[in-house]
């Protein structure tokens, strides 16, 4: 049984940066114990933009630079990226860059994991997680899918719950809300 963990975007300019929120800072705990818990394989994806997001489409309707990729906002929280490093030294644990909200590297790379489960957790749960959980679930439509809603945030309350809605609609388990 190879389970894997996939965390979403816990990057500092999504929870106490440009981007960030209460509710962000307020999940960050759960997320490491999600983390330090966890007995299986762990991805970890990082929103990565460059120096030219504002010329971009994703930067001409969301206008707030985030997530530059090798600036302090770009990089996981300092317990996050704890969390995973004391983790490596027992499980894999596989970094990925995406430069929009899924990752189609992330979808083959967990066919090829050909994984028993898969969960999420992360930020912002309304933009990337939903997206991800999406694109997963396209490409194993057999495994079973869960979000830990509690290692969770949307950019608002109204919006996550509309993401863990959309989400449960698409038989992804939710767990914790």
């Amino acid at each position: 049984m190879n389970k894997v963990l996939v965390v979403v975007d816990m990057q500092n300019d999504f929870i106490d940066g440009s981007l960030g929120t209460k509710e962000a800072c307020a999940i960050v705990d759960n997320v490491v114990n999600k983390i330090t818990q966890f007995d299986g394989d762990i991805i970890a994806t990082f929103d990565t933009h460059q120096a030219n997001y504002l010329e971009t489409s994703e930067g001409k309707n969301l206008p707030v630079e985030h997530c530059i990729e090798d600036t302090d906002g770009w990089k996981l929280n300092d317990k996050i990226q704890t969390a995973l490093d004391a983790k490596s030294s027992t499980n894999e644990v596989t970094y990925i860059k995406k430069p929009t909200f899924g990752s189609i590297e992330l979808g083959n790379l967990l066919v090829s994991k050909k994984p028993s489960e898969i969960e999420l957790v992360g930020l912002c749960t309304d933009i990337c997680v939903v997206s991800n959980a999406l694109i997963i679930k396209a490409n194993l439509p057999e495994t079973p899918i869960s979000v830990d809603a509690s290692c969770c945030a949307g950019v608002t309350v109204e919006k996550h719950n509309a993401a863990i809605e959309t989400m449960s609609s698409c038989q992804i388990k939710i767990n914790n809300v």
